[in-house]
Order: C-alpha cells, then sequence, then structure tokens
C-alpha cells in the first residue's frame, strides 16, 4: 500500500491493531448485545429516549480522530470524493427503495431500509477500507463530507423515497441528525485540535468505546421490537444481505467504471456498502417506531461481517496483483 493511501489521523498507526481487533469483535459484540435484548426485553424498558445521546458518544469519538488533513483531502481530490459522494446518496438509497418494493415489505421495514439507504457512511468503513488495501485518505474524505452533509441530503432522500409509506418530518430529521451527529462531531474534532496530544494517547480505546455504544443502540432497538422479530426477522436479514451486498458490488463497479484504479474501487466499495446504521437506528426510533429501526440492527451486525470478509478477499487479491 501506497504511503498516501493511509490517513494518519483516522487510523493512527498505534491503534492499528486495535482498530482492527474491533473490526473484527464487532459483529460478535452486537450479536451478543441483539440477543440480550431479544431474551430479556424489560431490562431496556425506557432507554429508548437515550439511543439519541449514546449516537453522539459514536459521532463524538469519530469527531476525535479527525483533522483539517481530512478536510484539505476533499480539495486536493474533488472528483473522487464527489464521485464517492453521488454513488453513496444515489445508490445505496436507491436501493433500499428497490429491494422494499421487490420484497413486498410492511411500511415499517420498508421506511426502515430505505432509512438505512439514506444514512451517512459507516464509521468503520475507513478502517475496513485499510484492511482491504484500498486507498484510506479517499475512504476518510468521503465518510467526512457524507457525515458533514448528512442534516442536508438524509431527510429529504428519506422523504422522497420513504413518504409513500409513512409520513416523515424532514425538518425534525434535520434538526435531530445536527444535534446527534454534526454537533457531536464538531466537538470531537475541536477537542483534537485543543487537545490532540492526550487524545492520541486514548486513540486505542475509541474502536472499543464506539463499538460497545453501538452495542447498547442494537440492544435497546431490539428489545424495543422484540415480539415482531420472529415474524420479521428472515425477511429483514434478506433485505439487510441484498442492500449491503449490492451496495458493495455498485461501489466497486462505481469505481472502475470511473477509472479510479484498484485501491481507490475498493475504498468505493465500503463508503457506498456501509451505512451509519446507527444514525438510520436513531432516527427510526425518534420518527417512526422500534420496528422501523429494526434493519438498521440487523444492518450494524451484517455490513461489519460482509465488511470484513470482502476487505480480506480484496487484500488477498491485492497482494496477488502487487
Amino acid at each position: 500500500m501506497q504511503s498516501e493511501q493511509l490517513s494518519p489521523s483516522r487510523i493512527p498507526r498505534p491503534a492499528d491493531r486495535a482498530a482492527r481487533r474491533a473490526v473484527t469483535v464487532f459483529p460478535v459484540l452486537v450479536l451478543a448485545a441483539g440477543a440480550v435484548g431479544l431474551l430479556t426485553p424489560g431490562t431496556f424498558d425506557g432507554w429508548k429516549t437515550s439511543v439519541p445521546y449514546l449516537l453522539g458518544v459514536v459521532m463524538f469519538c469519530m469527531g476525535l480522530t479527525m483533522s483539517p488533513e481530512d478536510f484539505r483531502g476533499v480539495a486536493r481530490r474533488p472528483w473522487a470524493v464527489g464521485l464517492g459522494l453521488v454513488a453513496h446518496y444515489v445508490i445505496m438509497p436507491g436501493l433500499g427503495w428497490l429491494i422494499a418494493h421487490a420484497l413486498d415489505l410492511p411500511p415499517q421495514l420498508a421506511a426502515g431500509v430505505i432509512l438505512v439507504g439514506c444514512a451517512p457512511s459507516g464509521t468503520a468503513s475507513n478502517v475496513v477500507t485499510y484492511l482491504a488495501r484500498g486507498d484510506v485518505a479517499l475512504s476518510v474524505s468521503v465518510a467526512t463530507v457524507s457525515t458533514v452533509l448528512a442534516p442536508l441530503v438524509t431527510p429529504p432522500l428519506t422523504l422522497l423515497l420513504a413518504g409513500e409509506y409513512l409520513p416523515v418530518d424532514a425538518g425534525a430529521m434535520v434538526a435531530d441528525i445536527l444535534k446527534t451527529v454534526l454537533l457531536p462531531v464538531l466537538a470531537g474534532l475541536a477537542v483534537r485540535l485543543l487537545a490532540g496530544r492526550h487524545v492520541d494517547r486514548a486513540m486505542g480505546a475509541l474502536p472499543w468505546l464506539s463499538a460497545a455504544t453501538i452495542a447498547v443502540i442494537v440492544a435497546v432497538v431490539v428489545a424495543g421490537s422484540a415480539a415482531a422479530i420472529r415474524s420479521a426477522a428472515l425477511v429483514v436479514l434478506l433485505a439487510v444481505v441484498l442492500h449491503n451486498g449490492l451496495g458493495l458490488t455498485l461501489g466497486y463497479g462505481a469505481g472502475r467504471l470511473a477509472g479510479l484504479g484498484g485501491p481507490a474501487s475498493r475504498a468505493m466499495a465500503f463508503e457506498v456498502g456501509m451505512q451509519n446504521s446507527g444514525l438510520a437506528a436513531s432516527l427510526a426510533t425518534a420518527h417512526f417506531s422500534p420496528l422501523a429501526a429494526l434493519p438498521s440492527a440487523v444492518f450494524s451486525v451484517w455490513h461489519n461481517v460482509s465488511g470484513a470478509l470482502v476487505a480480506a478477499w480484496m487484500a488477498h487479491r491485492a497482494r496477488r496483483e502487487d
């Protein structure tokens, strides 16, 4: 991997191993959390209102890993970053809508699948891109800008595509994304700028804190819809596997068609196919119902499993090509 493909600000060298371990263990942790929520739903009675605050913790951790260099990377490669953003916010929302129609999902689940597709890039996409020997600098730039633009893009897309299933208050959704995503990210970035040395010492713990927090979100979401999961679990899993798999494939294909090369195309695959499912779960819980948040909970598990497997396969192919 070439040196310019690595982003020291997002994946610091001392934290590489911790980040890899967190990505590997994360699906198991989330599965365990989901099982706890399913088997003991009463444990999480009254936790629904805590989900936005838990998401704020995750996004604050994301902000702590950022630096001005991430934003300068956007200016250096506007074409590639712009392509990544368009691919992300066209492919995944469109796939969500198509899958909801193809599977004839009930309104709550259809809205939930579409909302996952309208979310910004996943918080683990940068690390998975690194493991796949992809262009991490491009991955960081696309993830950063897609997160910053989420208040402007996610609500209107959700209104456009999910409005036929459920009422969507786009204005309230904008306010929620500002409070639970953009402000915590900016706060984390400010802390990094003011106390970077201290933050660097704690960088290895950040992936674990994010993973544990998302696991709690999943437990709360699953507990809130435990009664409906038995009848809906298989169709939701099918929808999520199709959504994620097609997203990874079309994201990689978009990079190849644009002539971005192997490393950048691998980054595009994960920036398109991996979603901020924690945000989607929070918005679905607040604006729709716990059942609508179920696709986000399943996506949280599956996209990390598939991401790790696809990254290992891509890295193997890249080593052979090198």
